[in-house]
């Protein structure tokens, strides 16, 4: 067991519909947590499928299609679409199980997706996921999937709406009435922004790395320079912007060893 997770119960997996989700034997649809594969069109209108999609959904039908499968829950254990929210555990061939979303990402077919009620096992995801990346393994050698720089603007304004990985220096921080901003330029009208809101600051606070920088005595120019990797959906509020709602989202990439 990879960390700690509830019994799910054990069913076939019969249909693969793409690299994050599959169908059982029962009927029920599983997505997976904590990843998210490349994505398929599966019926939306003028929707592009993104690279390796394909591959993605072969190498988990070759992982799990007619296999025994183990769910296992770590947080919230159904969608609002009625999908079935679950680690995945498959039987591997030497009869020890495959923990599928470990490797999805290990095989450079996926990245890290966690949400505030699913963050269960991250830091095994993201080491997974980082080991895939420095191999340029799968999605990790298609420009595609780069991760960005977050002192290009001009190139994060031409992704709002994706699903993005940023990197850069943080040049400032504050918490103005509970809300946390992360500042990564000299002008926060336009340069990208890191924001959480204050409905999500508890986490941050309650985190053992964060909350030093984020409660009511810290200093937040401690901040400044500190290099970090976020990820999340970039919007838009003056310049580009990422919100987030869990610590997960976001590494201090001077703490990795």
């Amino acid at each position: 067991m990879p960390c700690a997770l509830d019994d799910g119960g054990a069913v076939q997996a019969v249909e693969i519909v793409d690299g994050d989700t599959l169908v059982l034997g029962d009927g029920r649809q599983v997505r997976f947590t904590g990843i998210q594969a490349p994505k398929l069109p599966l019926g939306r209108a003028n929707f592009e499928a993104w690279p390796l999609a394909e591959e993605a959904r072969s190498a988990l039908s070759a992982l799990a299609r007619g296999r025994a499968v183990t769910l296992r829950h770590g947080g919230r254990d159904e969608d609002r679409h009625g999908r079935v929210l679950a680690h995945v555990f498959a039987a591997g061939a030497d009869s020890k199980p495959v923990w599928l979303q470990h490797e999805m990402l290990r095989l450079g077919l996926a990245r890290v997706y966690t949400f505030r009620d699913n963050r269960a096992c991250a830091a095994q995801l993201l080491a997974a996921e980082r080991e895939a990346r420095e191999a340029r393994r799968g999605i990790w050698a298609d420009a595609f999937y780069a991760i960005r720089d977050a002192a290009d603007v001009v190139a994060l304004e031409r992704l709002h709406g994706r699903f993005e990985l940023v990197e850069g220096d943080i040049v400032s921080a504050a918490v103005v009435r509970g809300r946390i901003y992360l500042n990564f330029g000299d002008d926060w009208r336009s340069d990208f922004t890191v924001t959480v809101a204050p409905r999500d600051a508890r986490l941050f606070l309650d985190d053992p790395i964060w909350g030093a920088y984020f409660d009511e005595a810290a200093d937040q120019s401690a901040l400044a320079g500190r290099r970090v990797r976020v990820r999340g959906w970039l919007g838009r509020y003056n310049g580009p912007e990422i919100t987030l709602t869990h610590p997960e989202q976001i590494e201090l990439l001077d703490d990795i060893s």
